[in-house]
């Protein structure tokens, strides 16, 4: 099958301060996140200047891989500009029919992959006769992704003469990663893929014992998510009499802010504030291996190229204009009545 183009969706983030709050908007709208909560991680972007990292992250991954595909990239995010609606229509006034779809997020679930489909559908629908747009696969399991952090960790590592390897990943409430995956598989594919993966980074370097745990919870208290948090973590780290940790973002594709924040600097203080050294590898969007997964990606559906993968999961994540990879796959958690 031919294809006309590759859109690069991705999440989005604010690029001024005047961005910030109405960024935040667009992301928890329709999810019951009190104010309170918003003026917090607000002022975590301003922290930064109300830029978060994402978007230039992102030019600069789709610039590596534009030498390695026979494709034009377009660019377009979820919840800030440039807003894949409005991608789509400059995709369409090109003349694009069918393109390929590379979402930024490696697993499984529905933040990690149905909502992309979301983002499709939603995109789909405000342009009328809107490309055909066919998303990848999840490559949570491909040896570039392994290999790339595998390196990050040895590198990050090398701060210390031992340490404790700590795999972290975006928590989500519990019963969305009970939800994730068809029923017939029996939920939990996004925490399962995630402890898949980790182990894969920690085989390859030959480590025996680490953690998986979580961070950048944002819902209500009432709602369980997936714990531990990475900062109560490092604290039971410390009661064990751990000195040191490597924290390895297994769960990123980028180093923006989630990263940057959460882990450079929350878990990091408090690593400090214990006596404990901290080191966290980098994230594989910077490195030429990332770039490459992509182009492979791209080459299975272009050329047929066989798919690598190093686990025993069914490739997933391959939808054709928002409809889900399987039946009830990644259903969205209702949320319960008040």
């Amino acid at each position: 099958m031919s294809y006309d183009a590759l859109l690069w969706l991705s999440f989005g983030g604010p690029e001024g301060p005047e961005d910030v709050r109405p960024f935040l908007e667009n992301v928890t709208r329709g999810r019951g996140v009190p104010p309170e909560r918003l003026d917090e991680v607000e002022q975590h972007y301003l922290h930064f200047g109300g830029v978060s990292p994402i978007n230039a992250l992102n030019r600069e991954a789709i610039a590596a891989v534009e030498p390695l595909v026979d494709l034009p990239i377009y660019f377009g995010n979820r919840n800030w500009h440039p807003m894949v609606e409005d991608t789509l229509a400059e995709m369409k006034a090109a003349g694009v029919r069918r393109a390929l779809v590379f979402p930024t997020s490696a697993y499984g679930g529905y933040s990690a992959c149905r909502q992309y489909d979301e983002d499709i559908l939603r995109a789909r629908a405000a342009v009328p006769d809107a490309p055909e747009l066919v998303k990848l696969r999840q490559f949570f399991d491909h040896p570039l992704f392994v290999e790339s952090f595998a390196e990050a960790v040895r590198v990050a590592g090398e701060a210390f003469d031992d340490y404790r390897l700590v795999f972290t990943a975006h928590s989500v409430p519990v019963s969305a990663d009970k939800a994730a995956g068809p029923p017939s598989e029996g939920g939990h594919r996004y925490s399962r893929q995630v402890e898949e993966a980790s182990r894969l980074v920690a085989s390859a370097l030959s480590i025996a014992e680490y953690d998986v745990v979580w961070q950048s919870r944002s819902g209500p208290p009432r709602i369980p998510w997936l714990e531990p948090d990475i900062v109560d973590h490092i604290e039971a780290l410390h009661g064990r009499g751990v000195r040191n940790v490597v924290v390895c973002p297994i769960g990123f594709v980028s180093d923006h802010l989630e990263v940057v924040w959460d882990l450079d600097t929350e878990a990091r203080d408090r690593a400090a504030e214990l006596g404990m050294g901290f080191a966290r590898a980098a994230t594989p969007n910077g490195d030429p291996r990332f770039a490459s997964l992509v182009a492979e990606l791209v080459a299975e559906m272009t050329s047929g190229a066989p798919a690598r993968k190093l686990s025993s999961f069914t490739a997933a994540g391959c939808t054709v204009n928002g409809e889900p990879c399987a039946p009830l796959c990644c259903e969205p958690a209702k949320r319960p009545a008040r």
